[in-house]
């Protein structure tokens, strides 16, 4: 079966965030045509040729890549492509001529053991954010996500939101992939202050599912904090859990948290 290129009207979800790189003002004034969709976002959009090709399996135990190269921006066709190999499917996001992001996706026959719940410590977040830099994002420590409680009204608006067309998740009240990658960001955000800051990939594993009434956490370990052509770059190792009881997806979460750009414009 040959899967079609997967069209999407992007949209900018975070306009109103603490994350200015996704207002058009600040991102203007750093260069940019204007304020970034997500990457997660486009994560979300990259996800949805695997999952007609291998349907609730992938999402239960498949795996999912994603690098993020330039930006896309609302109101833009991103238009996902995919290449199918004996490994899986390579993945590509073209808008207005552009090469966006690249990645994969696959379902592994044979995954291995997934990771164990308890290798991950459980923490709140801090009580008191501050500013990011290589003492409040140190190289070992552990971080945790406010709890998100899954509405219904919270999925509906995030699968138009997402401008998912896939009914699986509607149908069967699945959490996105995508949201639940989201919440690797959060587990950024409510730890430390970002005034500018860009998700530049992830990889993904999928252990389960999280469904509508579930509440969603994150476990997530600073495994790199170092500086790479100007920019401040973090690594984080996530599981996020359902209900504190159910991995749902582990990932290796890649952020530039202060970009050279915002340092030369200040």
């Amino acid at each position: 079966m040959s899967l079609d290129p997967y069209h999407v009207s992007a949209f900018n979800t975070a306009k109103t965030s603490e994350n200015k790189i996704h207002d058009d003002a600040t991102a203007q004034r750093l260069g940019f045509k204007g304020g970034f969709v997500g990457g997660v976002n486009v994560y979300a959009y990259m996800t949805h040729q695997p999952l007609q090709r291998w349907g609730r399996a992938w999402l239960e135990r498949g795996t999912g890549e994603a690098k993020f190269g330039k930006p896309v921006y609302e109101g833009d066709i991103a238009e996902v492509t995919c290449a199918e190999d004996a490994d899986g499917m390579a993945l590509a996001v073209h808008s207005q001529g552009v090469l966006c992001a690249t990645g994969r996706a696959a379902l592994p026959a044979n995954p291995g053991p997934a990771p164990a719940l308890s290798d991950f410590k459980a923490v709140a977040p801090r009580s008191e954010r501050a500013a990011a830099d290589e003492t409040s994002l140190r190289v070992g420590d552990w971080l945790g996500m406010a709890p998100l409680p899954v509405t219904e009204g919270f999925h509906a608006q995030d699968l138009q939101d997402i401008r998912e067309a896939h009914p699986l998740y509607g149908n069967e009240k699945i959490v996105h992939t995508g949201t639940i990658l989201r919440c690797c960001n959060w587990v950024l955000t409510h730890n430390v202050i970002l005034p500018a800051w860009i998700h530049m990939g992830s990889t993904v594993r999928n252990l389960g599912l999280a469904h509508v009434g579930d509440t969603l956490t994150v476990r997530a370990q600073i495994t790199k904090n170092y500086e790479h052509k100007g920019h401040k770059w973090v690594e984080l190792n996530c599981m996020v859990v359902a209900n504190e009881t159910t991995p749902v997806i582990q990932a290796t979460h890649i952020a530039i948290y202060r970009p050279r750009q915002l340092a030369e414009a200040a």
